[in-house]
């Protein structure tokens, strides 16, 4: 949720776009483990209009601007445009839910000045509204909502074999970590932030790791990323403390990348938009390598946020182990006593009730409730960042929904 500045400070102006030239296939093979075949349909990288750098400084949108471009993200930061699915899932009517909740979902859209809440059940759509000038046809970008569709790739690299076990150490498949605090460190500790290794994630300290992300873009080009990681220390035992890490999103995004051959937009092609159906494609933005930013920024369309909830309730269509979205969306770590029910898994938040779903700041989020085979998909444009209060609000709606179904 958290990655935004990150974004605005490191995929901006004329400096990424001179990078993508000599980024591109820039990627570290695993080595003994063939690449993936390249997907059927072309992905094309999209170069916006130029602009000036104080432009693109998301955190400074003002309410109208966001409104705006959260809709078009393609017009200011490159990345990877990825067609629609060969076969687009029909999403049928079903019926509509009751007046009270229809009530309850149109005072939430104006409360949290909400773009749009789809409400899945049993494949069916049972609700669907717009504002803020968004349309069916139109996308929206997920901010951290992304990294669970990284997580879902990375299920999908062990189901192909490119990754052996997320018992493996990182260092196998990102050799340039090797000597650093990620010695030891397991692939399934990186997906529920769970290395042990120190991270300062405060956007207010000009001296935080995060903040020190676009330095190292300008320092290191390509191997950005690493490097910044590389330097990093050790604050706890890996595996025994869980601190929210977009730095370590990146990371697991590199590390897919490496293990596949390909950029994370090309494999999401083959493994989340064709088999999910997706029917307005999708645009992954860029980082430094010419690939794609693990844990944020993708725009899609309403719908298919809709159609991401269904594809990981149905377990993934083979593209990823067996039972893997039920240990993906499984309380790996516990956050009680201090938010008891709630916890992280694979890149999914986990919620009371076996509940779980993606979060994006400014208030994008997936909600699925397995047990009545429901999908909420919400995009937002917040008046700021976070806000535990339009969380709580989006989660009850979400939870009266589901408790008045059979």
């Amino acid at each position: 949720m958290t990655g935004l500045r990150r974004i605005s400070q490191m995929v901006s102006g004329a400096g990424l776009a001179a990078l993508l030239g000599a980024c591109v296939g820039s990627y570290t093979p695993v080595e003994g483990v063939a690449a993936a075949p390249p997907p059927s349909a072309k992905v094309a990288i999209v170069q916006p209009p130029q602009r000036e750098q104080s432009e693109l400084q998301v955190l400074f949108w003002n309410d109208a601007q966001r409104s705006e471009r959260f809709r078009a993200m393609e017009q200011w930061f490159a990345g990877h445009e990825v067609p629609a699915a060969k076969a687009p899932r029909a999403l049928i009517d079903g019926a509509p839910l009751s007046a009270e909740l229809q009530d309850d979902l149109r005072a939430l859209m104006a409360q949290t000045n909400a773009a749009g809440i789809m409400v899945l059940r049993d494949g069916k759509v049972r609700y669907e509204a717009y504002g803020l000038g968004l349309g069916p046809q139109d996308r929206w970008t997920s901010f951290s909502v992304a990294k669970s569709f990284t997580s879902t790739l990375l299920g999908a690299a062990v189901k192909d074999g490119f990754i052996k076990s997320l018992s493996d150490p990182v260092t196998d498949y990102i050799p340039g970590l090797a000597g650093s605090a990620y010695d030891g460190v397991t692939v399934r500790q990186l997906a529920t932030m769970t290395s042990g290794v120190a991270w300062n994630e405060d956007y207010t300290d000009p001296n935080s790791d995060v903040a020190q992300m676009n330095r190292f873009v300008v320092e290191f080009g390509p191997d950005a990323i690493v490097a910044q990681m590389k330097e990093l220390g050790r604050e706890a035992p890996a595996g025994s403390k869980f601190v929210y890490k977009t730095g370590e999103t990146n990371l697991i995004g590199v590390l897919v990348e490496n293990a596949v051959g390909l950029p994370l937009a090309e494999y999401a092609q083959a493994k989340i938009v064709e088999p999910a159906g997706f029917e307005g494609g999708l645009f992954w933005m860029v980082d430094p390598r010419g690939g794609n930013i693990g844990g944020c920024c993708l725009s899609l369309r309403l719908s298919d946020y809709g159609r991401m909830g269904l594809f990981a309730l149905e377990g993934g269509k083979g593209t990823v182990p067996d039972g893997w979205f039920a240990e993906a969306g499984k309380a790996q770590v516990d956050f009680a006593p201090r938010a008891p029910g709630y916890g992280y898994g694979y890149q999914w938040w986990t919620y009371p009730g076996g509940t779980y779903g993606a979060q994006g700041i400014f208030g994008q989020a997936i909600t699925l409730v397995p047990e009545k085979q429901l999908v909420v998909a919400v995009v937002s444009n917040w008046p700021t960042a976070t806000s535990s209060a339009y969380r709580e609000k989006t989660g009850a709606v979400a939870m009266k929904i589901a408790g008045s179904l059979d």
